[in-house]
């Protein structure tokens, strides 16, 4: 498994992780038919135009495998929430593919993640996760990461979709 830099030619991919990620990962946390109305096509139409207009301090990365797939993406930057002094980073996703979770996929873009966060002098990553999203809850658990009390919910055609933000202060992360 090897984590780069995502690629223009590696847009298709992350779109498909993405959006397979989303229907495998939140099943029953939100609406059904959101889910399934979720496009891959137009995924990828967005993340095409994201990338053109250049992505400033967002980094996006990709697991490749030694075949040459994309097996999982994720994205980090500043955080974004006004509700907390800046200076810190966010990881604003994460996916593997799902027949691939467990495979050690996430374990190597959260590591490959936390390195680059730290090179970049950040002193904390945050994270958001859907609060009934207990696999994802322990996988960040697991790698260090705490929650820090706060909550969110989400509008997904109508039904609130409740979120938790995690807090790891760097340097203190388990190898």
């Amino acid at each position: 498994m090897r984590v780069r830099e995502m690629a223009e030619t590696d847009i298709d991919a992350v779109a498909e992780v993405r959006v397979r990620g989303w229907q495998s990962a939140y099943a029953g946390l939100m609406p059904q038919a959101h889910l399934d109305a979720l496009s891959v096509a137009e995924d990828a139409a967005r993340r095409r135009e994201f990338f053109s207009l250049g992505l400033g301090d967002v980094v996006n990365l990709v697991a490749e495998r030694a075949d040459g797939d994309v097996a999982g993406w994720a994205c980090f930057g500043p955080y974004r929430e006004p509700d907390l002094p800046s200076g810190d980073a966010e990881l604003y996703a994460l996916y593997a593919r799902p027949e691939l979770v467990g495979t050690g996929v996430g374990r190597a873009l959260l590591g490959e993640t936390l390195a680059r966060v730290a090179e970049r002098g950040f002193p904390r990553v945050r994270l958001w996760v859907l609060k009934g999203n207990a696999r994802a809850r322990r996988f960040y658990e697991l790698a260090g990461f705490t929650p820090d009390g706060g909550e969110v919910a989400s509008d997904v055609d109508g039904v609130a979709v409740p979120e938790v933000r995690y807090v790891l202060e760097l340097g203190r992360f388990p190898d």
